[in-house]
């Protein structure tokens, strides 16, 4: 599971970026991967409107819609299997007769 660091954290790690930092640097100082502040570099590059994609904003929203279609397949599902089993010829006498 990744590491989910505090947003006052990615603030200042993007600030000491912007300010000439070499990366590396700031990732051996605070051990944080390099990689890290690779892709918080590139969504704030992408928030600006500087690089083109999904803002946080919208990732966020598509994170949750994505959820909500989760759960109603799960749900769909359920439902069919309960169609099925309700549908089954059901005999309470043990199908004894011929």
């Amino acid at each position: 599971m990744p590491i989910r660091y505090p947003e006052e954290c990615r603030r200042k790690v993007l600030a000491l970026v912007a300010a000439g930092r070499p990366i590396a640097q700031i990732a051996a100082d605070l051990d944080i991967s390099d990689q890290t502040i690779y892709s918080w570099r590139r969504q704030e590059l992408i928030d600006t409107g500087q690089l083109p994609g999904l803002n946080r904003a919208e990732l966020t929203e598509l994170s949750a819609a994505n959820r909500r279609i989760r759960e109603l397949q799960t749900e769909v599902a359920f439902e069919k299997r309960a169609r099925e089993l309700l549908r089954e010829r059901c005999d309470p006498k043990g199908d004894t007769r011929p």
